[in-house]
């Protein structure tokens, strides 16, 4: 069974889901917060094994909310309900342990094919937000060779092919190889993506 909990302050949308879940037999809906201060309270008070929450809301955001009740539950999945406008923030909740994420204006079908599959052990990603999880992040860095890391940090920073190989004492043919290989390895489109790619990783490589 489903024991699920959601945070969203917009009434009217929890008012539709609960009513679209009530034919549902293997949903057992336990209550809304409105605030990630309401939702901690309301996973001590009823013990769900599913959360959908909210990112952005008063007191404590999605976020802190999803850090503090993983830390007491880790065995609780939590799915992100988000905007078109908060990729940043969906990273953030992966971070913090969300094991996927949907837009609030997915269809009903879509959040109860979301909420199952988070249940059975899967993750959900809504196929319209584009933001890489951690685990397809850890394995795109793990096709990288320890010096195509080297040279993909620099190349975050800036560096011409000739710096990188002055730095790395190797020769600039060889730097230029190592990035046409990175850009394949990683299905990028060019050397634009893999500048972007290091950027958006923030150097950490």
């Amino acid at each position: 069974m489903i024991r699920l909990v959601i945070a969203e302050d917009h009434i009217a949308l929890i008012d539709g889901i609960k009513v679209f879940f009530e034919y549902e037999e293997d949903i057992e809906f336990l209550g809304f917060a409105g605030n990630g201060r309401e939702l901690m309270d309301l996973v001590e008070r009823k013990r769900p094994n599913l959360v959908i929450t909210d990112i952005r809301m008063p007191v404590m955001d999605g976020i802190q909310a999803t850090k503090n009740i993983l830390k007491q539950n880790p065995e609780i999945k939590v799915i992100a309900f988000t905007m078109f406008d908060q990729d940043n923030a969906v990273q953030q909740m992966l971070d913090a342990g969300a094991r996927g994420y949907i837009l609030k204006n997915a269809s009903l079908k879509d959040l109860l094919f979301a909420i199952r599959k988070v249940h059975s052990g899967e993750v959900y990603y809504d196929p319209n937000i584009n933001v890489e999880s951690k685990e397809n992040s850890a394995k795109r860095k793990s096709v990288l060779t320890k010096r195509q890391r080297e040279i993909l940090k620099l190349v975050g920073l800036g560096k011409t092919n000739q710096e990188i190989a002055d730095a790395l004492f190797i020769g600039k043919t060889t730097v230029e190889t190592h990035r046409k290989n990175m850009i394949k390895k990683l299905n990028l489109q060019g050397a634009g993506e893999l500048l972007r790619y290091a950027l958006d990783r923030k150097y950490d490589f």
